[in-house]
């Protein structure tokens, strides 16, 4: 017994309109031998990394290499959207204009010299540990156990999700500094 879909398509004029774009004709040869561009890719769900509203992306991977970015077809927030900055998220890691290299002035430095990025980065924990050192309080003024530091303070910027100011606001609290906020919106 026929389906209703099959039923339509028999009556004369109706049949014809009701395949367009839908029956076998829809796709080209081409097209099918082309098969689905996401095809053998690996396919993990992630958080888009702007402004904390959460929207939900699909990230696909061939061999540890991103290939592309979509919304979560799946997800209540955006429900496959994303903003145009989400839309560009790949580009955070591709870009071609990205640098890669960390631009530094010297203290009475004149000009600007390019450090590869795990000196930069050791140069940064070697101040934050004299920091803390410096600025370490046992005690405060009228005597009370503080345990703290004022020598660093840490501002989250808007591009972090609450997720990671979370664990940055539990870095420095482990660290001992008071001086914590962000610009988390949600």
């Amino acid at each position: 017994m026929a389906n209703a879909w099959q039923r339509l398509r028999a009556v004369p004029g109706v049949g014809r309109v009701a395949d367009w774009g839908m029956g076998p004709r829809a796709a080209s040869p081409r097209t099918e031998r082309a098969g689905a561009r996401i095809a053998g890719l690996k396919a993990t769900e992630s958080v888009c990394p702007y402004c904390a509203v959460g929207c939900a992306q699909v990230v696909y991977t061939r061999g540890g290499e991103l290939v592309d970015i979509e919304g979560h077809p799946g997800s209540p927030i955006n429900q496959g959207t994303l903003c145009p900055k989400g839309s560009a998220s790949r580009q955070l890691v591709q870009q071609p204009g990205r640098l890669l290299k960390v631009k530094y002035r010297r203290p009475y430095g004149t000009e600007w010299e390019e450090l590869d990025l795990e000196t930069a980065m050791d140069m940064i924990a070697e101040r934050v540990i004299a920091a803390r050192e410096n600025g370490w309080q046992d005690v405060d003024g009228e005597g009370h156990r503080v345990d703290r530091t004022l020598g660093f303070a840490h501002l989250g910027g808007a591009t972090l999700d609450n997720e990671e100011n979370y664990l940055i606001k539990k870095a420095f609290t482990a660290m001992g500094a008071v001086q914590i906020e962000n610009q988390a919106r949600i």
